[in-house]
C-alpha cells in the first residue's frame, strides 16, 4: 500500500522515532481493511561476540587472524576443492562445516580447537570468552535524515482510501518534534506518479486531437462540438465502476474484492477519447453535407440522427463486446471495463447531445450572419 516515514529532529534518538512509529502502527491496525503492518525497525536481537585474550593466544603461538579463519570455517564453513563427476556439467564444489549441533551455542563453541605452535590442540574457552551483546539496530535515512518506514497493504480497500482517511490522524498524538510524512514510498507514491504522468499524457492527447479537427474542418469552433464526447465518457466510467462493484463485488477470505480504477482503466478513458469523436464526426460530417444539398438545419441533423444510429450503435457494441473478454484478466480488467462503460455512455449522449449542441450554435451563429 504504502510506506509512511516518521522523522525527527536531530537531538531525538532513532529509538524515539521507533516508538512514533509503533503509535501509526496501532492506529493502522484500527483501519478497517488494512493488512500486514510492520515497521523497518529489526526486532531487538543478542549476538555472540568473542574476546580473545592476546596474552593467553601469544603463549600456545596462536595470532588472531588464525581464530577468525577458524571460526569463519567452523560457523560459515569452507569450499577447499570440487568433485568431477562424469554424469555432472559442473564440477560438485566440497563445503565443509562443523555440524549444527557443534556450533549452536557458547559451550559448544568454546569446544572448538586451534591447533597452536607447538602442535597440541587448544580449545577456545582457554585463550578467550565468548559474550552474549545487543545487536545493533541499523539506521536507515533519506536524504541524509533518519527515518523509519512504516509498511502496510490494503485487502479490499483501495489504497488511497486508506491513505486520506489515515491522513487525517490526529496531530496531537504525535509528538512534538516528529514529523509523519504519509505519501512516502510506495504504490501510493506509484499511483500519485502515474496518475499524474497519465493526466499530462490525457491532455497532450486532446490538444493533438483538437489541432486535427481544425485542419480537417478548417473552424475551431467545430471541433470543440465534436470533442464534447469526450468528458461523456468520464460521466459513464466513473458512476458505473461504483454500481459495478455494488452488484458483483463478493468477498474472498473475508475482505471485499471490488474491481478498482486503475491506471489501465486511465489508459482506458485515454484510448476513448479518439475512439468516441469518431462518432461525433460522422454526425457533424453527415449534417454538413446535408445542408450542402439544400436541407435545413433542423432537418440535416434529425436526418443524421436516424441514418447514422445504426452504424455508430454497431461501431459501438462490436467494440465493446470486443473487450468483454479482457474484463477476466486481474490486470486489465480496469481497462476493459472502461472501454465498456465509456462507450456505452458516451455513444447514448453523443447521439443525443451534440447534434442538439450543434444545432444549438449553429442556429445563433445563421441570426448572427443575418
Amino acid at each position: 500500500m504504502n510506506a509512511p516515514e516518521i522523522y525527527g529532529t536531530a537531538d531525538k534518538k532513532y529509538s524515539e522515532l521507533i516508538d512514533v512509529s509503533e503509535i501509526i502502527m496501532s492506529r493502522m491496525a484500527e483501519e478497517t481493511g488494512v493488512v500486514d503492518i510492520d515497521n523497518s525497525a529489526q526486532t531487538p536481537s543478542k549476538r555472540i561476540q568473542f574476546c580473545l585474550d592476546k596474552e593467553k593466544a601469544g603463549l600456545h603461538g596462536i595470532n588472531t587472524e588464525t581464530v577468525v579463519k577458524t571460526l569463519k570455517i567452523a560457523l560459515s564453513g569452507s569450499k577447499p576443492a570440487t568433485v568431477h563427476k562424469n554424469n555432472e556439467r559442473t564440477p560438485l564444489a566440497v563445503h565443509i562445516v562443523l555440524p549444527r549441533q557443534q556450533r549452536s551455542g557458547i559451550p559448544e563453541l568454546g569446544r572448538i580447537t586451534i591447533r597452536g605452535a607447538n602442535g597440541e590442540l587448544v580449545p577456545l574457552d582457554e585463550i578467550g570468552t565468548f559474550k552474549k551483546i545487543d545487536s545493533d539496530q541499523p539506521i536507515f535515512h533519506k536524504n541524509l535524515e533518519r527515518v523509519v518506514y512504516v509498511f502496510g497493504e490494503t485487502a479490499g480497500l483501495a489504497p488511497a482510501e486508506a491513505i486520506l482517511d489515515l491522513a487525517y490522524f490526529e496531530p496531537a498524538k504525535i509528538p512534538e518534534n516528529f514529523n509523519v510524512e504519509w505519501a512516502g514510498e510506495g504504490e501510493w507514491d506509484i499511483t500519485l506518479s502515474v496518475f499524474r504522468d497519465l493526466g499530462l499524457a490525457f491532455g497532450a492527447a486532446m490538444v493533438g486531437i483538437y489541432i486535427l479537427l481544425i485542419i480537417q474542418t478548417s473552424s475551431f469552433l467545430v471541433p470543440l462540438i465534436i470533442m464534447t464526447a469526450i468528458p461523456l465518457t468520464a460521466i459513464g466510467i466513473i458512476p458505473d465502476f461504483w454500481l459495478l462493484n455494488l452488484l458483483t463485488d463478493r468477498p474472498v477470505g473475508g475482505f471485499d474484492n471490488p474491481v478498482f480504477f486503475t491506471a489501465t482503466a486511465m489508459i482506458g478513458m485515454i484510448a476513448l477519447g479518439g475512439i468516441v469523436v469518431r462518432n461525433s464526426i460522422v454526425l457533424i460530417e453527415f449534417i454538413q453535407d446535408s445542408l450542402k444539398t439544400g436541407h435545413t438545419l433542423k432537418d440535416a441533423i434529425l436526418e443524421s440522427g436516424a441514418v447514422r444510429i445504426r452504424p455508430i450503435l454497431l461501431t459501438a457494441t462490436t467494440t465493446a463486446l470486443g473487450a468483454l473478454p479482457i474484463t477476466f484478466d486481474p490486470v486489465f480488467s480496469g481497462l476493459a471495463w472502461s472501454l465498456i462503460f465509456g462507450l456505452t455512455a458516451s455513444t447514448m449522449f453523443t447521439l443525443l447531445i451534440v447534434p442538439i449542441l450543434y444545432y444549438m450554435i449553429m442556429a445563433r451563429v445563421e441570426l448572427v450572419k443575418e
